[in-house]
């Protein structure tokens, strides 16, 4: 059977290159898409003799064009999509409501929210038109899609936004055999928990370090999600640290 072909965002540090790994690792052709050529170099190094099944894209996925190219990619390499895994994403300082500037706010909504649209747009579409038709989107939600962090306006809006482009794609894609779950991930130790263990802004004025988890084990539940038959989903997955301040957040 031929290996199927997932495409993952933000392929270059963090989740997505604990995701990209660990699709490697089962078998899958990954393509790789980040901003920096260098960081995906990097995540084909660390795959080793599994990285011969991987495409690295550079890719701006608030742009257009350049997501145009990368699907394009895709088709003259590999033909098809079966698995998105739609990482890519970024936070801007903790920010007062009243004080966050129309640039705090566009910077973080273009690539969580326009850049999740673009990126999911285009699979949904190549897994419409492929023959066999098909495929799962897996979006990368976050706990602060449920529960917001303070500080964070532009993060939690466009992370409770993209709960509702999940839903959206679930229901469209239904009659075109295309499935969409949501993973929503708590302090998976990264690049962009590093801060945890200095301390974040709690609900109650404080700042208190906060425990975090393997990132690899966020690795483990995208590839789960990506290896069920066409008849099952996981519409949401929550993992993250045990004892994070989650349950009783605020």
């Amino acid at each position: 059977m031929t290996a199927k072909v997932a495409l993952v965002t933000g392929a270059g540090s963090g989740v997505g290159r604990a995701a990209a790994l660990a699709l490697l690792a089962e078998g899958y052709r990954v393509v790789l898409a980040g901003r920096r050529q260098a960081a995906l170099a990097e995540t084909l190094a660390l795959a080793g003799a599994a990285g011969d099944a991987a495409l690295a894209v550079p890719t701006d996925v608030t742009d257009p064009a350049s997501v145009d190219a990368l699907y394009a990619s895709i088709a003259a390499n590999f033909g098809r999509l079966d698995v998105l895994f739609n990482n890519a994403g970024g936070n801007t300082a903790s920010t007062d409501f009243g004080d966050l500037t129309v640039e705090q706010w566009r910077s973080v909504v273009g690539v969580n929210l326009d850049g999740a649209f673009l990126v999911a747009r285009g699979a949904y579409r190549m897994m419409r038109d492929q023959s066999p038709r098909g495929g799962r989107i897996i979006n990368n939600g976050s706990i602060s899609a449920h529960v917001p962090r303070p500080g964070a306006g532009p993060y939690n809006a466009s992370k409770h936004a993209i709960t509702g482009l999940t839903r959206t794609i679930s229901l469209d894609g239904r009659r075109h055999d295309i499935a969409c779950g949501q993973i929503d991930i708590g302090n998976a130790a990264s690049p962009m928990t590093a801060r945890m263990a200095k301390g974040v802004p709690q609900a109650n004025g404080t700042l208190a370090p906060e425990p975090t988890m393997p990132v690899d084990e966020v690795g483990r539940a995208v590839v789960y999600m990506a290896s069920l038959p066409a008849e099952a989903n996981v519409q949401f997955m929550t993992v993250m640290a045990t004892k994070m301040p989650f349950i009783g957040r605020g």
